[in-house]
């Protein structure tokens, strides 16, 4: 009898765990959906590790982009050419990149939106043991950058400002801003370009900048949108308010200083804190605003020199 008895417990048992098997695997399902609905509802914009993304990163924080019709998801991107992958595959609807890579996209038949300029600047950084202290010098040097960006535009830039001979200047491409630190700890590469906190942090282990569009009038920078999805009103109704929270964003770091926001900097962009805090404590970021005239005739005029 004992022995029936035990027989029946453990086949109720058996057929217990067997239906929350089931159950599991069924609520598992439903999450995944869940979570594939939500995902397609939000606004997904692709950042990188860079400060030119400090006002998104600043929203998140404080939680401005949960309010929106459906949220704002911030998709993560070491390289600038992801994050305009993502952007041309559809998995995101905007992107943080530059006046360069928007133009290169638009003849890839993508309709974008600028939709504001950011406060990205670009440093061109030499390995302290290059001994490179001039642009002049950049002669037979190797040049950490991406094509058809920002930092393409801007080694011609430099190159033909000191006229030298271009293909004295080797550019390679080096699209992972980590990577690029990374390679100038170890003397990989003659001279880079980097944004910040990856500027400050070459800066704090001696290397030299040669070059900074930060002391020019210049402004590449530029968060853009999918126009086809813009045009839904929902998608506008969520743009209209993150633009609103990145207005907020700027202004909370133009009152209490870059870095008010090092916690941030350092889980955000990867770096330590004491290269968060080096970071320039007087860099001003303007609401949203189109760019200028001017910028684009600049990114124009190369596009149509480079094509020649």
């Amino acid at each position: 009898m004992k022995k029936s008895y035990f027989t029946l417990m453990i086949l109720l048992l058996l057929t217990a765990c067997g239906q929350s098997y089931e159950e599991t695997k069924r609520i598992s399902r439903e999450q995944r959906r869940e979570a594939v609905r939500r995902d397609s509802a939000a606004l997904k914009i692709a950042v990188m590790p860079t400060l030119d993304c400090l006002p998104l990163y600043v929203a998140e924080h404080y939680q401005l982009l949960d309010t929106l019709h459906g949220g704002v998801r911030l998709k993560h991107y070491s390289a600038l050419m992801d994050c305009d992958t993502a952007l041309l595959r559809g998995r995101v609807e905007g992107a943080m990149t530059d006046l360069v890579r928007a133009s290169y996209m638009e003849r890839d038949s993508l309709k974008l939106r600028y939709e504001t300029v950011t406060g990205g600047h670009w440093q061109l950084v030499t390995n302290r043991n290059s001994r490179i202290r001039q642009l002049k010098q950049l002669d037979d040097k190797m040049v950490a950058m991406t094509r058809h960006s920002a930092t393409d535009l801007l080694t011609d830039r430099v190159v033909d400002s000191v006229k030298l001979d271009k293909d004295r200047v080797f550019k390679v491409q080096i699209n992972d801003v980590g990577i690029r630190l990374l390679m100038l700890q170890n003397n990989e590469m003659d001279a880079l370009w980097m944004q910040e906190p990856q500027a400050s942090a070459a800066r704090q282990m001696k290397h030299h900048v040669v070059y900074d569009t930060g002391r020019e009038d210049l402004q590449l920078g530029v968060m853009v949108f999918r126009e086809k999805e813009m045009k839904r009103k929902a998608r506008q109704q969520q743009l209209d308010l993150l633009l609103k929270a990145y207005n907020q964003a700027c202004d909370s770091i133009n009152k209490h200083g870059v870095r008010y926001y090092s916690d941030l900097i350092v889980a955000q962009c990867k770096v330590t804190r004491q290269q968060a805090d080096s970071v320039p404590d007087k860099l001003r970021y303007q609401h949203a605003c189109a760019p200028r005239e001017k910028d684009l005739a600049v990114v124009k005029k190369w596009l149509e020199k480079s094509r020649k």
